[in-house]
């Protein structure tokens, strides 16, 4: 099969394709053949290095996180699929590869695709609806009544998280560009701030939760726009030392971690804030609950562009530019 993949950790480098052998299935796999895999900055930051220490992958490495595709092969102890099944997945961490024509997948990681969508919608889903979906019912349990703010709400994991903030009844503010405005309101965004021309921290007040993809600089000042007992959940870091906890990471790592989180749990503890970080796990289970919400018109996939396989490593570009709306899709069937 062909695959997209890196053998060395590099910012500038490009993705190798390569011909490799179809992936071997274990008893509680599935083989599939893939149609269509999203690209996402997890992707572009682990072939810069940036995880390397936190995500020690063994080189080379096929890269990709999201897949729709269909069942071909089933190891002898899965129940949930079958050969034929159209399915969607996000591959738990150290089982990635989705740039590629086949794939093994653990049953438990698998959902069956929405009906009501594309093979290469469905791909755009997994990881960005898991970490919303982790981040307002795990980390923060969202309620009804409750004020969000959401950075960046033209991207990736903001469009999916204005759609399930609003589905659990809450007020949503978010920040884009005036071109991406009308985007994100007809999302449900209720407040939209021009982030060119326009500082958050001065419009938002008295906020219960914020959704921190950016920055330290904007984290910071998130955490002051929060109310007394608010939550900030971070998905762009620092890692805290309960992330390093729930990793077995070495005592290297824990106390690392711990210092690299210092000023930020000081801050966040000083001003009464919960602050969590939060790396999502793999769901099957979560993503047929997401599914549902697919299917039921409450959640839409938001997609910008769609690269053939051999455009892999312009997919790659082209996010790692930051100028996506929505997810960048790569078609392989």
């Amino acid at each position: 099969m062909k695959a997209f993949t890196i053998t060395k950790y590099s910012k500038e480098g490009s993705l190798q394709l390569l011909e490799l052998p179809v992936p071997e299935i274990q008893e509680n796999e599935v083989l599939l053949e893939v149609y269509a895999a999203s690209v996402n900055q997890l992707d572009v930051k682990i072939k810069s290095g940036e995880f390397k220490l936190i995500l020690p992958y063994k080189l080379p490495l096929i890269l990709g996180h999201d897949v729709a595709g269909v069942v071909t092969k089933v190891g002898s102890k899965v129940t949930k699929f079958k050969v034929g099944d159209e399915v969607f997945a996000r591959p738990s961490d150290f089982h990635v590869g989705t740039f590629a024509e086949f794939i093994a997948v653990n049953e438990g990681d698998l959902a069956l695709k929405p009906k009501n969508i594309s093979m290469e919608e469905a791909a755009s889903i997994p990881l960005v609806a898991l970490t919303v979906w982790q981040a307002f019912r795990e980390k923060a349990n969202l309620q009804k009544g409750r004020k969000v703010f959401i950075q960046s709400g033209s991207g990736g994991v903001g469009t999916i998280a204005i759609q399930v903030a609003k589905h659990l009844g809450a007020t949503v503010a978010t920040t884009t560009s005036a071109a991406n405005a009308d985007m994100v309101k007809s999302l449900g965004a209720d407040l939209v701030i021009d982030y060119k021309k326009e500082d958050f921290e001065s419009i938002l007040k008295d906020y219960d939760l914020v959704l921190n993809s950016q920055d330290g600089k904007t984290l910071e000042k998130s955490l002051r726009i929060l109310k007394s007992g608010g939550k900030l959940v971070s998905i762009s870091g620092p890692p805290d030392p309960t992330y390093a906890q729930e990793m077995g990471l070495s005592w290297f790592m824990k106390m690392a971690i711990y210092f690299l989180s210092f000023k930020v749990r000081g801050l966040a503890k000083k001003l009464n804030i919960d602050y969590s970080f939060l790396f999502m796990k793999a769901n099957g289970k979560q993503l047929a609950e997401i599914t549902t919400l697919i299917e039921a018109g409450i959640i839409r996939p938001v997609i910008d562009k769609i690269f053939p396989f051999d455009q892999t490593n312009d997919a790659l570009s082209y996010v790692e530019s930051g100028r996506a709306k929505g997810k960048v899709v790569i078609k392989i069937k």
